[in-house]
Parts: structure tokens; C-alpha cells; sequence
């Protein structure tokens, strides 16, 4: 919660990830599409939580903001923690598991630091006013962002999948 007693975004994102099939749509959306998933959860607690709508350009500004965070400490996280599960030798072991789960866990934090510039950069754009407040424009805006290019089917039904979560949310 915020100082003002509304929900951040952290919490927000841990709540819409935990819903069901919406870790499993993200991991599509990211690994298939390339979509930076703090960025797809911010957008959707923008429009959800605020009635804010991002146009393209802001989307462009605010990927420019974490995109070398994203690109430099996330994903090399990610790659280690993703290549100790199967090796390389030692690994996977007992021992190497302890590592990993380290790893797993800087990686989380890593993402958690992304969010909280975004949560900042979010109270900027909260305090222009409200807009149409489109969740799914919003999301559909990312994919399309991140992707480069209309989504495919998978995509698509991944993109639903957080949506529908999106409808069972409180306001």
C-alpha cells in the first residue's frame, strides 16, 4: 500500500501473477514475444488501478527508463538462474539448487527495483488525470510494443489469459 492507503504497484503485480494461469501467460509472453513482464503488469495497474491509458510514445519514454536495467541485470539473472536448473556440470545438484534459488531470488529483486521506477514514473502519469482506462488496450499496446508486430494466436490467448484475471481484481 501506498502512503495514501492505495495499493502499489508491487503488490498489485504479486496479486494479478499469483491469479491463476497468469504466471504461465506472462512466461509465454515473454519468451515467445519478448515482452518485458514488470512492463505488462505496470500497464495493467495504470489502467486498472488509475484509468490511465498509455499511448505509444509514453510506453517508448518508459521502456527507455528500464530497458538497460531489464537488458544488463534482469536477463543475465534470468539466463543463470535458467541454465542452472539442467547445468552446466555441477549443476543440477543438491548444492547447485541452493545457488539457484540465490539467484532466483536477486532475480525477483531485480524486478521488484524495475517496478518501483515504474511505480514512479506511474504517479507521474496518474497525476495528468484519469483516461479511458482501457486494461486491455494497455496490454495489447505492450505486445505490440515489445513484439514489434501483431500477435500470433499463442500470444493472443496468453494476453486473454491475464485480462480475464484482470476482470476478477477488485477495482
Amino acid at each position: 500500500m501506498t502512503a495514501d492507503g492505495r495499493e502499489g504497484l508491487w503488490d498489485f503485480a504479486l496479486h494479478l501473477y499469483a491469479a491463476p494461469d497468469v504466471a504461465d501467460a506472462c512466461l509465454v509472453l515473454q519468451d515467445e514475444s519478448g515482452v518485458d513482464v514488470p512492463v505488462l503488469l505496470f500497464s495493467a495497474w495504470l489502467a486498472k488501478r488509475h484509468s490511465v491509458t498509455l499511448t505509444e510514445g509514453e510506453l517508448a519514454r518508459i521502456d527507455g527508463l528500464v530497458g538497460d536495467w531489464r537488458n544488463e541485470v534482469v536477463k543475465p539473472l534470468r539466463a543463470i538462474r535458467r541454465r542452472l536448473k539442467n547445468g552446466p556440470y555441477p549443476a543440477p545438484t543438491k548444492e547447485t539448487e541452493g545457488l539457484r534459488n540465490g539467484v532466483k531470488g536477486a532475480e525477483l529483486n531485480s524486478e521488484k527495483v524495475e517496478l518501483a521506477v515504474l511505480e514512479i514514473e506511474g504517479e507521474a502519469l496518474i497525476a495528468t488525470g484519469p483516461g479511458s482506462g482501457d486494461a486491455g488496450e494497455n496490454l495489447l499496446r505492450v505486445l505490440r510494443y515489445f513484439r514489434g508486430s501483431e500477435p500470433d494466436a499463442r500470444a493472443s490467448e496468453a494476453l486473454a489469459v491475464v485480462e480475464r484475471a484482470l476482470a476478477t481484481l477488485r477495482p
